[in-house]
């Protein structure tokens, strides 16, 4: 290992072209996604009055967007990045199920593995974004609806089934679990049970990654305040602190990588008997919107794994698509064509 990739020390160079050739071989490439879709409103509007009734500015309604949130995100990106994604999931028959579903039949998806479950409430994050005449809009309010009651197990064994069936011929398994009901360690070691080759299994995870510790997870991406969460810890600045989160999750999970993304100050990649590689944030330090961000790098990552790509090359690779997205209002993508732009142009901009 170079001296300037130990800990504490940003990582080598990446080799550009490389990470260029890797991100061609994006397209096609078979990938499972199984977790919770959740839909993402979007309600802009006007402020250009005090309520008479309490001291409070008045939103008047403008525009609503509503895109794909969560796993549903993340599916966007596999397919925006030029996979042929498989999503397995369940929503409700209600009018935020009926946008995700449309969504992706406009993007020619394969919807066939997501369930309508009559009485369920599709999860939504409704954000009210509020501004004066001709300025940006600002988030000023958030309402999430989520389900209140588990899955049957009818759908529960239907998800079973799907996942087990569609892993046979997958390139990759990416599992987004926002504790919303839908992935579980249980179902996906089922399933990995049955799958003879070796494939990528990575892992974002809010609320409990290492209950995944027995399930075949080969790697993970979480951010920086869910390893703070996870070990009952601030890192912040403290590289040891990270350090010793990063290796004690690496080893109890038995992963062959782990990815913590840290916002303005990059990522850090843990690997065993490897040091650990920083990558310096990719572009600007002053995000315009982290909203799904996650659900980006943990596309481009496993994406670069099943390609080929080392852990280190699909860190930088995942990088580069995180700091693309961040640019960007609302919940975003970011496609191959773009990711490879900006690759060229960090090589272009390095080449003497």
């Amino acid at each position: 290992m170079k001296q300037s990739e130990k800990l504490g020390s940003p990582s080598a160079p990446a080799d550009l072209i490389a990470l260029a050739e890797v991100v061609e071989r994006f397209a096609g490439k078979r990938v499972v996604v199984l977790g919770d879709f959740v839909a993402d409103s979007f309600q802009y509007g006007d402020i250009d009055r005090v309520s008479r009734e309490a001291p409070v500015l008045i939103l008047r309604h403008r525009e609503t967007r509503i895109l794909p949130g969560g796993a549903a995100n993340a599916t966007s990106n596999f397919a925006a990045l030029g996979a042929r994604v498989l999503p397995i999931t369940a929503v409700g028959d209600d009018a935020a199920g009926d946008s995700l579903l449309q969504a992706f039949r406009d993007k020619k998806i394969d919807v066939s593995g997501i369930l309508r479950v009559k009485g369920r409430v599709t999860p939504t994050k409704i954000r009210f974004l509020a501004g004066w005449a001709h300025t940006v809009g600002q988030q000023v309010l958030r309402v999430d609806y989520e389900p209140q009651s588990p899955l049957a197990e009818s759908h529960r064994k239907r998800m079973q089934e799907l996942l087990t069936a569609r892993l046979k011929k997958a390139d990759a398994l990416a599992i987004s679990d926002y504790g919303l009901g839908v992935a579980s360690p249980e179902s996906v070691q089922h399933a990995m049970s049955g799958v003879r080759r070796p494939i990528p299994v990575s892992l974002d995870s809010r609320y409990r990654l290492t209950a995944y510790k027995r399930a075949g997870v080969t790697a993970a991406t979480p951010n920086e305040a869910e390893m703070e969460a996870l070990h009952h810890t601030t890192i912040g600045q403290d590289t040891s602190e990270l350090e010793r989160c990063g290796r004690e999750t690496l080893q109890e999970m038995k992963l062959r990588s782990l990815v913590v993304t840290r916002g303005k100050d990059g990522m850090a990649v843990f690997q065993p008997r490897e040091n650990t590689v920083h990558i310096p944030v990719h572009g600007s330090d002053q995000a315009v919107d982290v909203t799904g961000a996650g659900d980006t790098v943990l596309a481009a990552y496993t994406l670069g794994l099943a390609s080929g790509a080392s852990p280190v090359e699909a860190a930088h690779i995942a990088n580069i698509a995180g700091g693309l997205v961040v640019m960007k209002r609302g919940t975003a993508t970011v496609s191959r064509d773009e990711l490879l732009e900006a690759i060229r142009k960090a090589a272009s901009e390095t080449t003497p």
